[in-house]
């Protein structure tokens, strides 16, 4: 079972995390699962960039981007060649390390 080790995040988990995860299993519903809150406006469909992620290890062990992420992805903040909608991102056996970026262009977040 592959290990997500997420960087610290002030808001999600200010000291980091490492979490399981099955394979096969997307990293935004790994992160939820273990109560790490990431944003996910469109429920996981692949219609916003609330969930993104900056895969720092472990990039090339996750599923291919198929053209719809790859076009939503130009509108996430920060992006950098390693990013991924988390929604997107499934697990293989290798193990991942992910950043959460500081922003998002989800300017109305629920509960907050």
């Amino acid at each position: 079972m592959p290990i997500i080790r997420i960087l610290p995040h002030p808001e999600y988990c200010p000291a980091g995390a490492e979490i399981k995860a099955p394979t096969g299993t997307s990293i935004c519903e790994a992160l939820l699962e273990n109560d790490i809150n990431i944003e996910h406006a469109c429920d996981m469909s692949c219609a916003c960039t609330t969930c993104h992620v900056v895969v720092r290890e472990g990039f090339s062990s996750l599923n291919e981007m198929d053209e719809n992420e790859e076009d939503l992805l130009d509108r996430a903040w920060g992006l950098e060649p390693n990013s991924r909608l988390s929604c997107q991102a499934i697990l293989a056996q290798q193990d991942v390390v992910v950043e959460i970026p500081k922003y998002s262009i989800n300017h109305a977040k629920e509960n907050h």
